[in-house]
């Protein structure tokens, strides 16, 4: 089996180590005899989405995030066929606020990809915290660093998890990130899946379900020190809290 992966301009979107999260991706795959490609899409690339079986949207600056933003609505309709027929996509941070109708900032308005009903305004100050979420995808935690000034509305949509620790979409909810059918959007990163082999996992299960159209298993693989890291920060941060 084989999967490619596709890195949406990593010359601007890749503020928090976002790479760290492709080569968690590429890793869990070569561990289980998975060929795994690695496409990267640079400012002018040509991107087709009938090649790519998992898309990760990074995370970058408000300038950064207008280039980009830019230069996908010439592929809007083709990316938005692609998520409406279950194509997977990990977007962290700017990337997750892309997903959404629009981000409105004190420099202006950000016009989004409406991929996702969803849209973030600015804010005064910046939610920055270690962070520890419960979702219901997963029997683990799902933890990591947020750092964000743009409070995010999700609707109707299903969050990627409940806070446990921290401050999540809009420092009030206490929901963070969006599930909409293969899609993940999240404000976690440090980078995210290196930190959580389980969300990683996901992504790839549901990638190889989608391309050869059949359940998979995934043969399991040794984490138990990722395992002791997540338990860790979970103890230190939520545990303690209680």
């Amino acid at each position: 089996m084989n999967i490619t992966i596709g890195h949406l301009y990593p010359d601007l979107l890749n503020l928090y180590g976002d790479r760290g999260n492709i080569q968690c991706l590429k890793k869990r795959c070569e561990w289980r005899g998975i060929r795994a490609e690695v496409k990267e899409f640079r400012s002018g690339d040509k991107i087709d989405f009938q090649d790519l079986d998992i898309v990760l949207l990074g995370g970058g600056s408000d300038r950064e995030q207008m280039i980009v933003c830019n230069k996908l609505k010439e592929i809007r309709e083709d990316f938005k066929a692609y998520v409406e027929s279950d194509g997977v996509v990990i977007a962290v941070c700017g990337g997750y606020q892309l997903l959404g109708k629009y981000y409105q900032t004190d420099d202006g308005l950000i016009e989004g990809l409406e991929l996702v009903d969803l849209y973030t305004e600015q804010k005064e100050g910046r939610l920055i915290s270690n962070i520890v979420l419960k979702s219901d995808l997963f029997d683990l935690p799902v933890v990591g660093f947020e750092n964000h000034g743009g409070r995010t509305f999700i609707g109707a949509n299903k969050p990627f998890g409940k806070v446990l620790y921290g401050n999540g979409n809009d420092g009030e909810s206490g929901y963070e990130g969006v599930v909409y059918k293969n899609v993940i959007g999240t404000y976690l990163h440090g980078p995210l899946l290196p930190k959580n082999p389980q969300v990683a996992d996901y992504l790839i299960r549901k990638a190889l379900e989608r391309k050869y159209n059949r359940p998979m298993e995934l043969k399991a693989l040794d984490d138990s020190e990722e395992k002791g890291a997540n338990d860790y920060i979970y103890n230190r941060f939520v545990k303690k809290a209680e």
